[in-house]
């Protein structure tokens, strides 16, 4: 009976965006900051406004017209050189919700009903001097399934970036929770405390699982967050922001799919008609345009994307969703349109192995990634509309870029199958990374793509324990794709010799780490 109501509530939904009428209002520098137009405050010209797929532009007074339905969230698209105000959990508020009937009845609440259209749905811009050259900070997946969970990831990662200075907003790139959507208040509660505004982008696990359509499948998390697609503009960067998850799975009915919507598609394609093509366009979304197993990703939405960007020469996107770090590049052969490659960046994520492994001197679990990536968060570093990415391991100095796995000791002058192996946490197959012992001559390391060989001895921990360990057994190693290795030399004296490591990365940067073995006599036995 649920199930065939809901149907009819979808159905209702459908019939009743059909009736259309037109949203006005202005767009205006807020002067005194009461979040009203009062009649000494002027528009601002030239800014862009959306329903969700139109986008305009606002006239010379400041004033703009659209059409809605009876599910629309009207929002303004910030101009570089202003900002908008926020709430008491630093939630930028930017749009205005206009569903007259409410969501449908789901499980989880979502936007109750908004009443008659307001005569003039206006958008307060305060005015600020903007650096071309900031920093942003990136949060993949926290996705805690419990109260617990919240309280490890407000104490393992938002404890680290608690009043971050220089850094004028943060973004978390889906999976919010882990599926019980009543954790969104405590979610936002912890992310409030890095005291900057915090945007935020729905995952496949922040959806209201009974809804009986994709576009109703956010209704929870826009009474939450607002729009699940919109964008802004900080100094010469253009970021937008959308959903990618499809469900329920138009192939089956069941599960998601990553994919977008034609609306969604749409609203890019209006949004970067205004969007100046010299600007460096971010993108930001939960599922990777690409993943190594399995088909992930409807291969024509992300194409569409593509055509949409041919003639922006600047761009960058990101996702998360994986529990892994990688750094892939889209070329022609992958349906780019321009010689140079796109650079997408799946960001490692804040809950790492979803709150796994052992437990650290603060009782928050490790958490290592399966390929090997320490969980932690990224920062986007612009100058103009360049960038250069970092990620931040949690519990550690800035310097952590890489760990080096070696032997303890191996024998003199005996060949080994042993290794040096590095797995620089920012790499790709495209980076370059040496070693030498002992000072010796630099030689290049081998790239390869296997089992990062400290993750994998943390789990035999695990396996070969005789007593339960705190915490939870991580999950099985998965092939990492910024793994290194190099020979070991044995034929060096009897000692401790120092393994010196620096790895290049795709924007000329150089990081060192180091380690060290023993090299050790024959042992002989006694008869």
């Amino acid at each position: 009976m649920k199930k065939q109501f809901l149907l009819m509530a979808g159905l209702c939904f459908s019939l009743t965006l059909q009736a259309q009428t037109t949203a006005n209002g202005y767009v205006f520098a807020d002067t005194n900051g009461n979040g009203k137009k009062d009649r000494t405050e002027k528009g601002i010209a030239q800014v862009a406004v959306s329903n969700g797929r139109e986008v305009v532009l606002t006239d010379k007074n400041g004033e703009y017209a659209l059409p809605v339905g009876q599910d629309n969230i009207l929002s303004v698209i910030k101009p570089s050189g202003y900002q908008v105000a926020l709430n008491q959990q630093n939630l930028p508020q930017f749009y205005y919700i206009h569903k007259p009937q409410g969501s449908p009845a789901l499980k989880f609440k979502g936007v109750a009903p908004t009443g008659k259209l307001p005569r003039s749905v206006d958008f307060a811009l305060l005015p600020v001097r903007e650096k071309e050259d900031f920093t942003a900070l990136i949060f993949g997946d926290p996705q805690p399934y419990t109260r617990e969970e919240v309280d490890f990831f407000a104490r393992g990662i938002v404890s680290e970036v608690e009043g971050i200075k220089e850094v004028p907003f943060g973004l978390s790139l889906g999976d919010l929770v882990g599926n019980d959507l009543n954790l969104f208040n405590p979610y936002i509660e912890a992310v409030k405390k890095a005291g900057i505004p915090w945007y935020n982008l729905l995952g496949n696990h922040d959806l209201d699982f009974d809804a009986p359509a994709d576009s109703l499948s956010d209704e929870t998390f826009e009474a939450h967050f607002g729009p699940a697609n919109y964008a802004f503009n900080y100094g010469k960067v253009h970021f937008i922001v959308l959903d990618d998850v499809l469900y329920p799975d138009p192939r089956d009915g069941k599960s998601y799919w990553g994919g977008f919507r034609k609306d969604q598609l749409d609203f890019v394609e209006n949004d970067l008609k205004f969007v100046p093509k010299d600007h460096l366009v971010v993108l930001a979304f939960h599922i990777p345009l690409s993943e190594p197993d399995g088909d992930a990703f409807r291969d024509e939405d992300r194409q569409r994307l593509f055509d949409l960007l041919k003639d922006f020469p600047h761009t960058l996107s990101l996702s998360a969703h994986t529990h892994l770090q990688k750094q892939d590049f889209f070329t022609q052969a992958e349906g780019w349109r321009q010689q140079k490659p796109h650079h997408h960046y799946n960001v490692g994520t804040t809950s790492g192995d979803w709150y796994s492994g052992k437990l650290n001197e603060a009782g928050v679990p490790v958490s290592t990634m399966r390929d090997g990536t320490p969980k932690g968060y990224a920062f986007l570093r612009f100058k103009g509309n360049q960038y250069v990415v970092d990620y931040k391991v949690a519990g550690k100095p800035e310097e952590y870029q890489m760990e080096v796995f070696a032997p303890k000791v191996v024998e003199q002058g005996r060949n080994t199958s042993a290794g040096i192996y590095v797995n620089f946490f920012m790499g790709s197959e495209r980076d370059t990374v040496m070693y030498r012992v002992d000072n010796g001559a630099w030689q290049k390391m081998e790239y390869q793509k296997q089992h990062d060989p400290t993750f994998l001895h943390s789990l035999q921990e695990w396996d070969y324990a005789e007593e339960l360990m705190p915490g939870r057994r991580p999950s099985n190693a998965v092939q990492s794709t910024h793994v290194w290795r190099g020979s070991i030399p044995t034929k060096l004296p009897v000692g401790e010799h120092t393994i010196e490591v620096k790895a290049t990365d795709m924007f000329g940067r150089t990081f060192t780490q180091r380690s060290s073995y023993r090299i050790d006599l024959k042992k002989t036995v006694k008869q």
